[in-house]
């Protein structure tokens, strides 16, 4: 009887759920606030379909939560988290994603670099049957040049190390069935990588092609810094091959440094060869401290994401929600009283 209730009151929800939840992460966004409902607004309408925008403020400075505020009260389709501080996008991401109730739910950022326009042939694809809708960047000609080289060569490291196959040239931007926002919400890593867990996942996928445009309004937010630290997630978060790779060459080193010794104790047998070669022990002492030191600062980064998993403090914290109903999902980061 309980069951048939639960299932009667699912059944409920779908009914009024919107079909499409589109997430945004906002981190001072203010001026490209009005295109961005323009274009985003006119791709939803053309779908047909029932729809709902999160906007996640993440600790902006600016008037970018004025602005939304703005907007929410034109429209209640236009939903606001309001984070009580600036968490990074991984986790404004997961709170706008903890936070869907559509059907669909598909991650965008704010700057329009991922085209909405396509949203319509991801729903198109959807109703077919996928569960996820990747977009690929074909043409990446709008990012510096230094951008690109490093793309490239991250993704190239992170196909050859990482126990997941990640896909290369895709972003955040995609389409994901409502079942596979749910076994997201079930992985509990604070440490968020979160075009690795997308992969992770796995479920019935299928992929779209894109021009990638350039930014219209504002500027990246990712700077160089948050750049490495990302990439360095993604590659610790998603492989042991780093820390294996350290045992192979400790090995390796440990067997020809027996070597060599045999033959200088040889040497020095047979022949009555001295071994002067101070700058030659100097160097290799520096050599394999050097070792040394990478070796224990990658033990460092493995250690660190132990000690933030341990903590267990929660993802992001909300201050405030706009146009959501009063209640919410338990499995939500409560609103900080």
């Amino acid at each position: 009887m309980v069951q048939d209730q639960n299932a009667h009151k699912r059944r409920a929800q779908l009914a009024q759920d919107p079909v499409i939840s589109v997430v945004v992460p906002m981190h001072n966004e203010q001026d490209g606030l009005a295109r961005l409902f323009d274009v985003l607004g006119a791709a939803l309408t053309d779908t047909g379909q029932s729809y709902e925008i999160i906007c996640v403020n993440d600790g902006s400075r600016d008037q970018t939560l004025l602005g939304l505020m703005g907007y929410a009260a034109r429209d209640a389709r236009i939903k606001i988290i309001n984070l009580s501080r600036n968490f990074g996008k991984e986790a404004a991401l997961t709170a706008g994603l903890d936070a869907a109730q559509g059907q669909a739910i598909i991650p965008l950022d704010a700057d329009l670099q991922e085209p909405p326009e396509l949203i319509g042939k991801m729903v198109a694809l959807w109703q077919e049957g996928y569960d996820v809708v990747l977009a690929k960047r074909i043409d990446r000609a709008s990012d510096s040049w230094f951008k690109r080289v490093s793309a490239g060569l991250f993704y190239r490291l992170l196909k050859l190390l990482s126990d997941v196959e990640i896909p290369e040239n895709v972003g955040d931007f995609r389409l994901m069935d409502r079942q596979v926002n749910a076994a997201l919400r079930r992985l509990p890593e604070r440490t968020r990588f979160m075009k690795g867990l997308f992969a992770w996942l796995g479920f019935t996928q299928t992929t779209i092609e894109f021009t990638r445009p350039a930014r219209q309004e504002g500027e990246a937010k990712q700077g160089l810094r948050k750049l490495l630290n990302l990439a360095t997630d993604g590659l610790v978060s998603f492989s042991g091959t780093p820390l294996r790779f350290w045992g192979y060459l400790g090995f390796a080193t440990a067997g020809l440094a027996f070597v060599y010794g045999v033959v200088i104790v040889l040497q020095t047998l047979f022949y009555g060869v001295d071994v002067p070669g101070f700058a030659t022990l100097t160097t290799v002492l520096l050599f394999f401290n050097g070792l040394i030191m990478i070796n224990l600062g990658l033990l460092g980064e493995y250690v660190t994401r132990i000690f933030t998993e341990v903590k267990q403090r929660p993802l992001y914290l909300v201050r405030d929600r706009i146009n959501f109903d009063n209640t919410d999902d338990d499995d939500h980061a409560p609103p900080v009283d």
